[in-house]
């Protein structure tokens, strides 16, 4: 299991819009796409423009090439790229140790 991490800034002010947005694109795009296994998305008190995106994939290549090449991942930017006040930042994990 793969887990993506996406620290999302978005525009101040559309807070409302973009999580209407971002679980409308989860829901729809991502939760179809091949590989994945599940997401979270949490939203920072403090920082209210800023989302941590977690979508676990089986492989890395689901995301990166699966979902990436593919046409849903122009649907997903379309649905929450006019949002983003820079461009998230992407990294990948694997899992080292958990609890229950």
């Amino acid at each position: 299991m793969i887990l993506e991490l996406a620290d999302i800034r978005i525009k101040p002010g559309t807070q409302a819009e973009f999580d209407a947005a971002i679980l409308r694109g989860l829901e729809t795009v991502i939760a179809a796409a091949k590989g994945c296994r599940g997401f979270k998305v949490n939203r920072g008190i403090e920082s209210p423009e800023r989302y941590l995106l977690t979508i676990f994939w089986e492989t890395l290549e689901n995301h990166t090439v699966d979902f990436r090449q593919s046409p849903a991942f122009v649907q997903w930017r379309a649905i929450v790229g006019p949002y983003f006040a820079v461009p998230p930042v992407v990294e990948h994990f694997t899992l080292l140790g958990k609890s229950d």
